[in-house]
């Protein structure tokens, strides 16, 4: 039923009838843009009555006309809160994500983000709030954390908007991010994949998920969860999870990587897994704790903690994989499937480093 005006006020106050029979009043007016703007008052049942609508209409329009605040608000209903959605999106993460990055979203959220808007409605969450965050943040934490932090909060608020817990538009795309150049370009020379390798002579488990990851460019979890079942060395091929992408894809194995397999997997069933301690698959935490402070040892000696371009980690093995691809003049088309990137963008960082690149020409400008 549409809004009927009083028949002693005209459509300053307008009655509207209610399934349950009782009557909400409401009165309209010009706000100082001259826009018509209509405000409930209230139920016949609470008390509320013509009179009473018109005399609150007049002092809405004498607040107008003197430039002061309108004593009655509209009233919003605030929608679900952030907190509320960010547990829903935590207990899904742990259906889909792998252990180590469930563990960091949790530690960012607890830390950073529920004290400040757990309790907050989402829909009352506005862009200056992030950017507050961004700025206080950023006075104890790096660029790269501060941006995740906010980007975490748009994850939170799309999941609600893919679960249709909120309908709003996420206030996070008008945060701008804190710069970063801090790609990883390090990758390691054949002298330096020597010198690891005689490192590890004595260490069976980590020269196995060197050799897998190096032969293989798979991501850390990646190679952790490769199986007997995954392997076929009849082919040298191999099925990689790639929990990133939530997907699978082929890659393959040399000759050396299949013999240093066929010893590993003889005995295991076909859903053991391939780098495992003591016949238990081994974790990421695990993996860190022995394989880092050789990296360290090795190669990061000299350099800052903070030098993400530089240093070498786990994932600097994923980058020398490719990075010797391109290296030999592999196609980048080619490089996109074996690293299984969803985007040619990520591959075209190693074009660079292609025989056709120009390096020979620039060589020989001059001469």
């Amino acid at each position: 039923m549409a809004y009927i005006n009083s028949k002693k006020y005209g459509s300053a106050v307008q009655l509207y009838l209610k399934a349950n029979g009782d009557i909400s009043y409401s009165i309209t007016y010009k706000d100082e843009d001259n826009k018509l703007k209509r405000i409930k008052i209230g139920d016949k049942s609470k008390g509320i009555t013509e009179p009473y609508c018109n005399q609150k209409r007049n002092e809405v329009i004498n607040s107008v006309r003197l430039g002061t605040d309108v004593p009655i608000k509209h009233k919003k209903k605030s929608g679900v809160l952030f907190g509320e959605i960010a547990k829903k999106y935590l207990d899904d993460l742990k259906l889909h994500a792998s252990e180590n990055t469930i563990k960091d979203v949790e530690s960012k959220y607890y830390k950073h983000l529920e004290e400040v808007f757990k309790d907050v409605p989402v829909d009352r969450i506005k862009s200056d709030d992030l950017v507050k965050l961004q700025k206080e943040k950023i006075n104890i934490l790096s660029a790269t954390t501060t941006n995740y932090i906010v980007e975490l909060v748009g994850t939170i608020i799309n999941f609600g908007l893919k679960k249709d817990l909120c309908k709003i538009i996420n206030p996070v795309i008008k945060v701008k991010r804190f710069k970063i150049d801090n790609n990883r370009e390090r990758f390691l020379v054949q002298e330096e994949l020597n010198k690891l390798y005689e490192n590890l002579s004595d260490n069976e488990l980590l020269k196995l998920f060197v050799k897998l990851s190096l032969t293989t460019g798979g991501r850390l979890e990646t190679i952790l969860h490769i199986q007997k079942k995954d392997i076929d060395l009849a082919t040298n091929m191999i099925t990689l999870c790639d929990l990133k992408n939530k997907d699978t894809y082929r890659s393959f194995l040399t000759d050396e990587v299949s013999k240093l397999i066929s010893v590993k997997i003889d005995g295991l069933k076909p859903n053991d897994y391939l780098v495992s301690l003591n016949g238990e698959k081994i974790t990421s935490r695990q993996i860190q704790s022995r394989l880092k402070p050789k990296l360290d040892k090795l190669f990061n000696a000299d350099l800052d903690i903070s030098d993400r371009k530089n240093r070498v980690v786990i994932h600097t093995l994923r980058h020398t994989f490719a990075s010797h691809l391109a290296i030999k003049g592999t196609p980048i088309f080619t490089i996109q499937n074996l690293m299984n990137h969803k985007d040619i963008k990520q591959t075209m960082r190693y074009a660079k480093l292609a025989p056709d690149s120009g390096r020979n020409f620039v060589n020989d400008l001059y001469q």
